[in-house]
This record gives structure tokens, C-alpha cells and sequence, in this order.
């Protein structure tokens, strides 16, 4: 099963333990020790089994606790996944980012309420005033909570106003809100600086626009034009696509721009993201344009290649770390909820792939 995609199966039926079991080909107990955070669980399993109940809407109801294990335990913290309806799949990359979660989770004894929940439906809940559960007073409430893809910015706000809350990838400084991000001005200038190093004088950058406004993309493009400029290259505006606000250059044309710039001495685009890349490669190639021959492209993110694609050049970004720093950056913060608000990067690794080479004589 794809990451995202809804089991046939069980989408009519009851969600049970029992039916995530099966769907995962593990035993029915590891499902139950995964939900309780067991020491001797794998994350690898973990992360897949939160991932799928997320993705059904099942909800762990844990064992009646006693008077002794209601002074141990910590209360839940919440891990909510923005998901568009418009989302053929779920990025990989949640995967990861849940395995470095529920490792820290599991270390630091706190369970974990993973929801899925399209960032429209959100706006819309606290619009009216009316906030996820686990936001709620009462006896499930979380602690905190740890956000994962782009939501608005407005309805972050509001949400830090009610609980602890770690952004991991987005950045909400308006609200206040602790990040755990990728250096993105280093992971973009190492692609900039190979691409240089290989001769290339005109690059061009290329990103998609989404949705919900995403500040990753703007970092990156500003680290683009930042890492030119250092490296003695010339910037040339017509080259940067679909990065202005008002930009909404759908795929077709979007290649078409591209096709238009190789023809007038590009050799290089450097793409926001990797699936940008590969969406893009498969197009140009399908031209008859030779990846690298005749262009060379880098990603970043670090994504396993689809099927039958080259290894991009890219910059691969520890997601399970910025998972594992999210619980630890949340667990201080709800320790001192008016501390000082902390943006913290966490390093990419360069990967050089079968994209890139020296640009044609």
C-alpha cells in the first residue's frame, strides 16, 4: 500500500485493532504495543501503524489507568497531518517524520493522537470557534501538539493561543510558534555551488504553488537568488517560475516555460522539492529533452526515486531527526510556555545523483 491510500477494505467497516493488524501483515499484539508505546516496538512499525489508524480515524482508548499509573503517566500530545482532498497520495516523508516522533514519544512515556485533516476543514472548525478534540477541556486534552505540512497561518495562531505547539518544516512566527525546520539556505547553496562547480552559468529555479501558502518555498527561492549572487552568477527574473504572489502557473504551462528557457540557455533548474523534480524530469524527457545531457535538474528532500527514474541530486533531509527534535522542542516548551520562541535547523546531506553533469559545448 502507498502511503495515503485508503484500504479498500476497511473504508465501510469498523476500524479495529485487529483490521490494522491484517492490513499491515503483523500480529494484532505489536498493533496494541505500538499504540502503548511498548520499548521493544521497532519504529519502523510504529510510525506505519500510527500512520495507518490516522488515516482510518481510529483512536486509541488506552487501559483504565490505576491511581498509581495516573501519577506516572503524561497526557497525550497530538500530531496533526494537513492533508488536502485534492492530495492523490500522502508525501513519504510523513513516515519518516512520524518514525522520529513516536521514537521520542515511546522514550519520554507520552502517547501520541495522530490525525489526518485537511487545513480548510481546520480554518473552518475554529472559525466557529470549535477546536479538535484533543484541544477541548477535559479529560483527553493534550498537552501539546506537534503540526506537520502547511495549515494557515491564522488558524495557528489561534491554536498556540490554547496549547504548546512545535511547527516541524512551516514556520508560523506570527503566532509565536516553535520550528523544527531544514536549513534551507545551506541545502539550497550546496546545490547552487555543484551545479557552478560543473560550469553551469544560467540556472533557472522552478516550484509549483499549492494550495496553502507554503514558507519553504519562498526560503528556498530566497536562498536560490542569495546562493547566485555569491557565487558571482547572474540572476535573470524570467527564469525564477511560479514564484511572484500572484503566480498560479499551472504543470503544462509550467513546462512549457521550462522548454522555452533550455531553448534560450538554460542548462540548469534547480527545483523547490524533490517530487517538483521527478514530476518535471518525466515530462521534459517525454520531449525528447536528455536528463543530464541536455539539462540538468537538483531537488531537495531526498525522496526514494519513482520507478524507473535516475537518482536526483539532491539534498537529503534527516526527517526522522526533526521528528525526534519536535518532541523534545515540545516537551520544553510545555515545561515553559512563555519562553523564548526557538527556530531550530537541522543540517541536510548533499547527494549527488544521475542528474547533474557539465553543461553540453
Amino acid at each position: 500500500m502507498r502511503s495515503g491510500e485508503m484500504p479498500t477494505n476497511l473504508v465501510m467497516a469498523k476500524v479495529n485493532q485487529q483490521m490494522i493488524a491484517d492490513q499491515l501483515d503483523i500480529d494484532r499484539t505489536t498493533v496494541s504495543r505500538c499504540f502503548s508505546n511498548h520499548p521493544k516496538i521497532n519504529p519502523d512499525t510504529r510510525a506505519r501503524v500510527l500512520e495507518l489508524a490516522a488515516q482510518l480515524g481510529y483512536r486509541y482508548k488506552g487501559q483504565r489507568a490505576t491511581k498509581d499509573r495516573v501519577k506516572k503517566r503524561h497526557s497525550d500530545i497530538g500530531v496533526l497531518i494537513g492533508v488536502r482532498d485534492d492530495m492523490v497520495e500522502i508525501p513519504a516523508t510523513s513516515q519518516y517524520l512520524l518514525k522520529g516522533i513516536s521514537e521520542r514519544a515511546a522514550m519520554e512515556s507520552l502517547s501520541l493522537d495522530v490525525r489526518y485533516i485537511d487545513p480548510a476543514e481546520l480554518d473552518a472548525q475554529i472559525h466557529e470557534n470549535r477546536f479538535p478534540k484533543g484541544m477541548r477541556s477535559g479529560k483527553s486534552r493534550w498537552n501539546g501538539a506537534i503540526l506537520i505540512f502547511p495549515f494557515t497561518v491564522d488558524t495557528i495562531v489561534s491554536m498556540s493561543k490554547k496549547i504548546s505547539t512545535v511547527s516541524i518544516a512551516e514556520d508560523y512566527s506570527e503566532g509565536g510558534v516553535d520550528c523544527i525546520d531544514v536549513d534551507h539556505h545551506s541545502g539550497i547553496y550546496q546545490m547552487v555551488a555543484h551545479l557552478a562547480e560543473l560550469g553551469h552559468k544560467k540556472i533557472g529555479f522552478y516550484t509549483w504553488k499549492y494550495s496553502v501558502e507554503a514558507p519553504w518555498l519562498y526560503r528556498r527561492f530566497g536562498a536560490f537568488v542569495d546562493s547566485l549572487y555569491r557565487l558571482g552568477l547572474a540572476f535573470e527574473d524570467r527564469w525564477a517560475l511560479n514564484v511572484r504572489k500572484n503566480d498560479r502557473i499551472e504543470l503544462p504551462e509550467l513546462e512549457n516555460q521550462v522548454v522555452e528557457g533550455i531553448q534560450n540557455g538554460v542548462t540548469a533548474w534547480v527545483c523547490a522539492a524533490d517530487h517538483q523534480a521527478y514530476d518535471l524530469m518525466s515530462r521534459l524527457e517525454k520531449r525528447g529533452i536528455s536528463i543530464p545531457k541536455d539539462c540538468s535538474i537538483t531537488g531537495f528532500d531526498g525522496i526514494v526515486p519513482p520507478a524507473s527514474q535516475k537518482q536526483l541530486t539532491t539534498i537529503n533531509v534527516p526527517f526522522q531527526e526533526m521528528g525526534v527534535s519536535s518532541v523534545i522542542r515540545l516537551i520544553d516548551r510545555m515545561r515553559n510556555p512563555a519562553g523564548q520562541r526557538r527556530h531550530n535547523l537541522v543540517e541536510g546531506i548533499k547527494v549527488i545523483g544521475e542528474t547533474t553533469a557539465p553543461p553540453a559545448s
